[in-house]
């Protein structure tokens, strides 16, 4: 399946790997320097496609009209989540108070917000196109339109659940759910990519097992890790940067601890592979991955939790997930086999 049409598709899946990677550096960025309600509504930013640099530029009432427009969303989406069987879920998100706080207006916020949002349509063009290149591979592997149609359709649903994550406020298990659709992105477009690339002459099935448990361990430190980013948003409001993790309790503790695991994990897959013909690149790019990202984790935690590292220990996160998940599948084939 070697064609011209199989390699530009992977080349173009593999440019929106990356763009999803920065996306996610930039998605963290706005979080981290809580730009994220920047913009109160969507997918328009203060009802134009372009932002107000001044708050002159709004009227003295935005923030009755804009809390108003969020409440109208908010009614539209507890009424989802009833029909879907979370109805108390629903009632606390309506009856929570600070759902409906609307910020003052701030320029830097707001701008971040915005590039946050264009990064987001140009990587929701990508997919597009990705789903055009795949359509030429339909008769040879209908899989592969349909991993791209997959990863189409979670990206338009992961564009709609960023507007929930704006009219709530930014409400904390919407951004965990919004993050986990990234994970799956990221997955959908990994085994694209494997699936239209070139066979690997390294045999890694006596791997599949570590490499599955490496994977889901960076999922769950990663689910651990907004559970500490949710207490610092309660903390942040009432206390310095300087005291953020001393105030966070258990939650840090189980995340810090946690790390070793995925730690071990890969002492375990160096071991493994040093018995093994692995090749030295692919080798060595999970256990700098992780590295960094540990080391990221323990920067933060001695040093205030720099805003700009934050963004860089989630992207990482991702990438070492989205790395995991390749080499997983890698193991699942026989060498110089393709699946069908």
């Amino acid at each position: 399946m070697n064609t011209t049409a199989t390699r530009r598709f992977h080349r173009f899946c593999l440019s929106t790997l990356v763009a999803v990677y920065v996306l996610v550096l930039i998605g963290s960025l706005v979080r981290s320097t809580g730009s994220g309600m920047g913009c109160p509504d969507w997918p328009k930013c203060f009802g134009g496609w372009a932002p107000p640099t001044r708050v002159e530029q709004l009227p003295t009432d935005y923030k009755e009209k804009y809390a108003q427009y969020r409440d109208k969303k908010n009614q539209k989406f507890a009424r989802f989540l009833t029909a879907i069987g979370m109805k108390s879920t629903a009632d606390q998100l309506l009856a929570d108070p600070a759902v409906m706080v609307e910020q003052d207006f701030n320029a830097r916020k707001t701008w971040t917000e915005y590039i946050n949002r264009v990064a987001g349509v140009i990587v929701g063009f990508m997919f597009m196109a990705l789903v055009g290149l795949s359509w030429g591979l339909r008769k040879t592997d209908p899989r592969v339109l349909q991993g791209a149609v997959a990863a189409l359709v979670i990206v338009i649903i992961q564009g709609w659940f960023g507007s929930i994550v704006v009219s709530t406020n930014l409400t904390t298990w919407t951004i965990t759910v919004h993050m986990l659709f990234a994970f799956v992105v990221v997955a959908l477009l990994v085994w694209l990519m494997d699936r239209t690339g070139k066979p690997s002459s390294t045999d890694l099935s006596p791997s599949k097992y570590l490499l599955l448990a490496g994977m889901a361990a960076i999922l769950i430190q990663t689910l651990l890790g907004t559970q500490v980013r949710e207490v610092i948003d309660t903390v942040s409001g009432t206390l310095d940067r300087k005291d953020w993790i001393a105030n966070t309790g258990s939650e840090f503790i189980i995340h810090r601890t946690f790390s070793w695991v995925v730690l071990g994990i890969m002492v375990m897959l160096w071991l493994k592979w040093r018995k093994m013909p692995v090749e030295k690149t692919l080798s060595v790019i999970p256990f700098l991955l992780i590295l960094c990202s540990l080391l990221s984790g323990v920067v933060m935690a001695y040093f205030a939790v720099p805003a700009v590292l934050q963004p860089v220990h989630l992207a990482l996160a991702v990438i070492s997930f989205g790395w995991f998940f390749q080499a997983f599948l890698m193991a699942n084939k026989s060498r110089g086999e393709v699946v069908k």
